[in-house]
């Protein structure tokens, strides 16, 4: 079990956090609106893709609608970024995920692009976030990116996607079924010995500064815990959480293997690529 600042061993783990704006409530109501079309209809629906946090929500809004038939597709099995497929039995239709193989050529002396450059180029081409699932970039073939898609961003990436950074790019529709083997980049985890599980004192260690420059950050609010803004230095952190510092990257709370000598607590993460 995770463990927090509170010493009580009966602390618990950080569990579902309700909606907490307008947005996140839309997108609920959206989800259960899918599901319930689905049902009456006998008809597939499906949602854009979903963040880690809008996929907890779109979990407690297929519960709220009774609806059991549906599942989380991201186009390979380990996707961070999945769109809610809601299915009923015996329908059948084209799923709107796809995936574009993109291939780099950059001129010698010219560094390859990365996740970053590979994002900013797609949103270049005025596609929201939504319509975008992973982007991911095999360590074993330098050069190539497989973007996840909806159908109608999927095209336009190939119609009009013609440079990355400084490197030049061409476009191949990508089927699914034929997909190489994209298991997950080997992330470097790190260890870091921390007062106390509060929010400042785990920041500090994660973006090496001092605890009043973490405090800064998260009282101007560049601080996100699981998606969810939050201006509190005292904040509890759990094994597990996910922390998004604007400017500065995301970090993962992997594990807590223990105590030092001196009764400080080891905190195990990893930050997510740029």
């Amino acid at each position: 079990m995770a463990r927090s600042i509170e010493e009580s061993p009966e602390a618990q783990r950080r569990g579902y956090i309700p909606p907490q704006n307008d947005k996140e409530r839309f997108l609920m109501r959206h989800i259960e609106d899918l599901a319930r079309t689905a049902e009456s209809r006998g008809i597939p629906r499906y949602s854009s893709f979903l963040s880690d946090r809008e996929q907890v929500l779109a979990r407690a809004a297929l519960a709220k609608a009774g609806c059991g038939c549906w599942r989380l597709e991201g186009g390979y099995p380990e996707a961070e970024r999945r769109l809610a497929a809601i299915e009923p039995e015996g329908s059948w239709a084209d799923s709107p995920l796809a995936c574009v193989r993109l291939e780099c050529r950059a001129a010698p002396g010219v560094q390859l692009p990365a996740h970053r450059d590979y994002l900013g180029s797609l949103m270049g081409l005025a596609l929201k976030r939504e319509a975008l699932g992973d982007i991911v970039l095999p360590a074993d073939r330098p050069g190539t990116a497989y973007v996840f898609a909806l159908e109608p961003a999927a095209r336009l990436i190939c119609e009009e996607l013609v440079q990355v950074g400084r490197a030049e790019v061409s476009c191949t529709r990508q089927p699914l079924e034929e997909l190489p083997d994209l298991a997950p980049a080997e992330r470097e985890k790190r260890t870091a010995a921390v007062s106390s599980l509060r929010l400042d004192a785990v920041l500090a260690a994660m973006l090496h500064c001092s605890r009043g420059a973490a405090a800064a950050l998260i009282e101007a609010g560049r601080v996100e815990i699981n998606h969810l803004p939050t201006e509190s230095v005292h904040a509890p952190v759990y094994e597990g959480d996910i922390f998004t510092i604007r400017g500065r990257g995301r970090f993962a709370l992997t594990g807590l293997p223990g105590r030092t000598k001196k009764d400080r607590q080891i905190i195990e993460f990893f930050q997510y690529s740029s």
